[in-house]
């Protein structure tokens, strides 16, 4: 018999009393037995794919989660969900769908688990835009949830052959050092050969990219927030233990369900405070200031780009990481990952102890089970920062009057001010050719614009150019601004999510080659050398947003949708808005 009362749940309205004996049919259909069928249906649902190696192993661990969940007396139903790829769609079309995906596993994962009923959910996710989708679907659901990661990459290590730089054969590789080794080839530093060599060696297994890109920065949102057990977004996907943790979150969604600890009681104003400032200790991606206010979104919490840069600002970035810093997400996991991370925190009073987490116990008690401490290689103690402000940095100014966004990581104090004349591109190609071609100046900032959520349309990512960039050894030499978005691979000065963005006519809009732009990210300004005067003449004589190709299908639907970068680029009104909650009906 199941422990659970079911008169309450979701799933009485396909399991139970005699009216329901013709969906029992399809259950039995399945090899269900009658005990399985009256215990809480819990969907496990799998962003599994073959697109690309973040996501090729969570299939595998989905099977270990399905165990935990029997194990406590539930009845797993596994269901997959789509993921855009970034490391595929970098730099061409492709990467307008990267976005909008995000929104698609949210609505997938919201609609499949509506369409049946189910009591309470685990999400594996494993590249950039499927975490935050999953767990802004657990927020919407509001139902008892514990998100699990898939793990990272192993590091890729260089042939000790002399075609390749001796700058490649010392590091450990990721994906951002293929896309530079691009810039490296362009520039004549790389022959083919090196490059051939380079690219079968850089993604040595399962996993999504190394370094404190969108995917590890998220999978260290999914700990700090509370979603997912401490520790568990740690070890790399090829290890065997991942599946102990993958185990252990389906008994903790059971243990949830029997307590009702639904996903809003976990993430709250307090809990994504903490997310935000683990991101600013890791150097980590400038995208979860477009994810952390869509997930807060979804409870019905006013939380913006604004807000997470305000707590960039005043956190210490103590761990050392890629691409600003030296080290992979391996590499933070054996120096005990994010609970030694937020222990750090705690010692600086930056933690709010009392939320709770997927344990059903609290961020405190949870770090006062934790016995190691900071390495001081990979992480750092907090009152011994790499730089005493946080990695990542919020902008405002008559450029950008909704804020705008640039990782300082490994960016000296002396180079985080820049002021030079705009070269203005209409889109990434014409950026790219130009930075392919040379058809730059040192001192320059490149303005790529149109590239927004709604005027891409998808606000698609620049790494090919920025990589390029670096390549060329011109990283420090321009800077580049965009309403569109960087990679977490990105480095160099590179301005973010500028908004307004063009195509709701923006200031972005009206900025003309040879206009002095500063960029100033000790005061946390981008400005253009125009008056409030000259901006709405230039506004005045706008044509409008610049016609795109997508004029139908599911780019075309979610521009029309999409709203303020500042605001998380989110496509219906959330939780304000709600008339119901799923959990209740």
């Amino acid at each position: 018999m199941t422990k659970f009362d079911k008169s309450k749940l979701p799933s009485r309205y396909v399991t139970e009393g005699p009216e329901r004996a013709p969906h029992r049919s399809y259950y039995y259909a399945m090899g269900m037995t009658e005990a399985e069928i009256h215990q809480p249906l819990v969907g496990v649902a799998t962003c599994w794919n073959e697109a690309a190696p973040c996501n090729i192993s969570l299939s595998r661990q989905a099977q270990a989660v399905k165990g935990g969940v029997k194990e406590a007396h539930g009845s797993p139903r596994e269901f997959t969900t789509i993921t855009v790829t970034d490391g595929i769609a970098m730099g061409h079309e492709g990467m307008r769908s990267s976005l909008a995906s995000r929104e698609a596993i949210a609505d997938t994962v919201e609609l499949t688990m509506r369409g049946h009923c189910y009591d309470a959910l685990v999400g594996l996710a494993g590249c950039d835009k499927s975490l935050p989708g999953m767990m802004m679907a657990m927020v919407r659901l509001n139902v008892p949830s514990v998100f699990i990661y898939g793990g990272s990459i192993l590091p890729g290590k260089a042939p000790q052959i002399d075609d390749i730089p001796e700058d490649f054969r010392t590091r450990d590789l990721t994906v951002q050092d293929m896309f530079e080794a691009v810039g490296w080839h362009q520039n004549k530093q790389m022959s083919d050969k090196a490059l051939d060599a380079l690219e079968r060696v850089a993604c040595p297994s399962a996993g999504a990219c190394g370094g404190q890109f969108t995917a590890n920065t998220m999978a260290c949102v999914s700990e700090a927030i509370g979603l997912a057990l401490m520790n568990s977004s740690g070890m790399p996907a090829p290890y065997e233990s991942r599946d102990q943790y993958a185990e252990a979150s389906g008994q903790a969604v059971m243990n949830l369900l029997e307590k009702n600890i639904r996903a809003r009681d976990v993430v709250t104003r307090q809990s994504l405070e903490n997310a935000a400032r683990v991101v600013a200790c890791t150097g980590g991606s400038t995208n979860a200031g477009l994810h952390l206010p869509a997930i807060a979104h979804e409870a019905g919490i006013e939380f913006y780009l604004e807000d997470v840069c305000e707590i960039f600002r005043d956190t210490p970035y103590f761990v050392d990481l890629k691409p600003g810093g030296q080290f992979v997400a391996k590499d933070l996991y054996d120096a005990g990952g994010i609970p030694v991370v937020m222990k750090e925190l705690r010692k600086a009073g930056l933690i709010h102890e009392d939320c709770m987490t997927a344990t059903g116990r609290s961020i405190g008690e949870e770090l006062d089970m934790i016995e190691r401490e900071a390495d001081g290689r990979v992480i750092y103690p907090i009152d011994q920062p790499i730089t005493k402000t946080g990695g990542v940095v919020g902008l405002m100014g008559n450029l950008a009057p909704q804020g705008a966004i640039v990782k300082v990581a490994g960016i000296a104090s002396e180079n985080q001010v820049f002021s030079g004349p705009a070269r203005v591109f209409e889109c990434e190609e014409d950026a790219f050719a130009a930075v392919k071609a040379r058809e730059y100046q040192e001192g320059e900032v490149i303005v790529i614009r149109n590239e927004g959520p709604a005027g891409g349309p998808g606000m698609r990512e620049m790494l090919a150019t920025t990589a390029a960039l670096s390549g060329q050894g011109m990283g420090k030499k321009v800077a580049l601004i965009t309403d569109g978005r960087f990679s977490g691979a990105t480095r160099g000065f590179c301005v973010g999510h500028v908004g307004p963005e063009a195509a709701h006519g923006g200031p972005i809009a009206m900025i003309r080659n040879g206009d002095m732009i500063t960029i100033d990210a000790i005061r946390g300004e981008l400005s253009v050398d125009l008056s409030d005067d000259d901006l709405e003449k230039r506004k005045a004589e706008w044509q409008g947003p610049r016609k795109t190709i997508y004029t139908s299908g599911a780019l075309w639907k979610y521009a029309q949708l999409v709203g303020e970068t500042y605001k998380g680029a989110v496509t219906h009104p959330g939780a304000e808005a709600e008339a119901h909650v799923y959990m209740d009906l």
